[in-house]
């Protein structure tokens, strides 16, 4: 497999969307939602992709949305404009909704649970199977869970401020996942509580 997974700071990247169907405005949404700036080569615009600030253009228009763009992404049933936009975006980052392995970047599968984003990616070979798969993960984690990343993130940040050792802040947040009352904290979705818990252990190391 020659792809890796990365994320993408998307707050005001400038990305052209060749295509306003389903696909193209499924990709809208995305960036928009995550900050992006966005425009559209196409027949029209859903009422929600112009509320979020998306902008239609004219297929007449590629050229110059091309070089406005940071990301260009190709979601159009018109074959012979679609491989014109890629040839002419070689020097820009490229996803390709119709063969999604010729592009640069592929849009996986990807869901949110609080603020924990899970991605699934099949290498192209099952969009079904990835679909089956998100709803298996979605099915294992608990609001436990979620609570339980909140404390160590809050318990992290403190220990930042009084360990320097990186391996000993790793120590000191495995015995707090691990410490039975912590867990009873969760349990009850007591989350103030746990946090007034794990400052008193922190205070204990000063």
């Amino acid at each position: 497999m020659d792809w890796t997974s990365l994320y993408l700071k998307t707050t005001d990247l400038n990305v052209f969307i060749l295509g306003t169907g389903e696909v193209a405005t499924r990709r809208a949404n995305k960036f928009l939602t995550h900050g992006a700036n966005v425009k559209l080569a196409g027949n029209h615009l859903t009422d929600e992709l112009e509320c979020k600030g998306a902008v239609l253009c004219s297929t007449d228009d590629v050229d110059e949305l091309v070089k406005w763009a940071d990301l260009v992404v190709v979601a159009s049933g018109d074959e012979e404009l679609s491989e014109y936009v890629c040839g002419i975006a070689q020097d820009k980052l490229v996803n390709r909704a119709d063969f999604p392995q010729k592009g640069d970047i592929i849009v996986p599968t990807s869901f949110n649970i609080g603020e924990i984003e899970i991605s699934i990616f099949t290498n192209g070979k099952s969009p079904l199977m990835a679909r089956q798969l998100r709803k298996k993960i979605q099915s294992i984690i608990t609001e436990e869970d979620i609570l339980e990343i909140e404390l160590q993130d809050y318990a992290r940040n403190k220990l930042k401020e009084i360990v320097e050792d990186q391996k000993d802040r790793r120590n000191f947040l495995y015995e707090i996942f691990e410490d039975d009352n912590v867990n009873n904290f969760i349990k009850k979705g007591d989350i103030g509580g746990a946090k007034n818990y794990i400052d008193n252990l922190i205070r204990g190391l000063m």
